[in-house]
């Protein structure tokens, strides 16, 4: 699932995170050098290493965000582990902030600032583990796009229930690849099969991932999470290990265009 804060493809988020974690982990070893040693000098370090933490925290949060709301497939496991690792950075910067207010008027450290940066470095490297996750096991801000399956693509149209709408050409998409739609604000993944074009929910029925970033193989998409494989035609479960089969939308091509009939709101 490709990153949607990204820069000529490289998403934005993985490379900003390194600032505030070293910064503000370098602002707690700093304090407890200066506990360690007695030296005013490593305080003073610390002190402003966290507020440069703070500030590259902040900006390596809005790309998150970003990633977040439109890259994490929504009710999904990644969605819930997404909303956690949100939470334990929020919790960490706050932590880190109130430890800062904490110093002494001289900005040396107080015995409450070390307590609240330690703790705030723990709950800070709790939320880097479900990030690495999120990359490693769910494959968000990881474009996998194989040799010659095309580039990812995504189209975003509204309209009325029922209603025709065009989302995309007709030679958009060659056999096998497929493209996220956003439809009235949910995502449906379309797809192009030696039979013409098809679509379906884009989310895989075992743990919600996104199918639109998984790998169409004939009639059959797979999920890249636990290796679910679903018919793209009649939407049965071809291969665990998801039971539930996926909703098929109507989609045709028209005067060169490929034309989706505006399903209603999915209430899963």
């Amino acid at each position: 699932m490709r990153s949607r804060a990204h820069f000529r493809a490289h998403p934005i988020h993985p490379a900003l995170i390194p600032f505030p974690f070293a910064f503000l982990w370098g602002a707690a070893i700093f304090d407890l050098l200066h506990l360690l040693s007695g030296r005013d000098d490593f305080t003073i370090t610390a002190s402003h290493l966290t507020v440069a933490g703070l500030i590259a925290g902040v900006l390596a949060a809005i790309p998150g965000a970003i990633d977040y709301l439109y890259a994490v497939p929504p009710q999904s496991s990644a969605r819930q582990r997404a909303t956690k690792h949100a939470l334990g950075n929020t919790t960490a910067l706050l932590l880190f902030l109130v430890a800062w207010f904490a110093r002494n008027p001289d900005g040396t450290m107080a015995t409450m600032t070390l307590v609240l940066e330690l703790l705030g470095a723990a709950v800070m490297a709790w939320a880097g583990l479900l990030g690495g996750e999120l990359v490693v096991r769910n494959m968000v801000s990881v474009d996998h796009r194989y040799a010659d399956a095309g580039k990812w693509k995504e189209t975003t149209v509204e309209g009325k229930v029922g209603e025709e709408v065009t989302v995309g050409s007709a030679d958009e998409l060659k056999d096998g690849h497929m493209k996220l739609l956003w439809v009235n604000g949910e995502r449906i993944a379309l797809a192009k099969t030696a039979e013409g074009y098809c679509a379906f929910q884009d989310r895989c029925t075992h743990r919600g991932a996104s199918l639109a970033g998984g790998v169409l193989v004939g009639d059959t998409v797979h999920c890249l999470w636990h290796g679910s494989q679903f018919n793209v035609r009649t939407g049965e479960v071809a291969c665990g290990p998801a039971k539930e089969k996926i909703k098929l939308f109507q989609a045709h091509v028209k005067e060169n265009e490929v034309r989706l009939v505006i399903p209603p709101p999915d209430r899963h």
